[in-house]
């Protein structure tokens, strides 16, 4: 079954999974580390994001890394992108305005 890229973002323990794994891939081992949970429960978060397809998993040996895959990610860049338009014109429409106070 293929699961959504918005399912994997929805949960906070995926998030912080795709976080932690922007600067280097991972064991999953080192990830359960970061959680105050069981390993079973990281490994269930692991396989969800594995099945959105925004991270993959290497085997070497007997550990597993987990790597992020930036490029299903786009998805979700592309859906905020409308909002992050109309924020950057209200926050340019506010410091317009507090130019304009500043010169009176």
């Amino acid at each position: 079954m293929r699961r959504d890229i918005f399912q994997a973002i929805a949960d906070p323990t995926r998030r912080q999974i795709l976080m932690s794994l922007t600067q280097e891939r991972k064991r999953v081992n080192t990830l359960a580390e970061q959680f105050d949970m069981t390993r079973q429960a990281v490994s269930l978060h692991v396989k969800f994001l594995k099945e959105c397809g925004v991270i993959s998993i290497e085997q070497e040996g007997r550990e597993r890394y987990c790597q992020l895959e930036v490029d299903r990610l786009t998805d979700v860049a592309d859906w905020i992108e409308p909002f992050r338009k109309l924020w950057n014109n209200r926050l340019d429409r506010m410091d317009n305005l507090l130019n304009e106070l500043k010169k009176k």
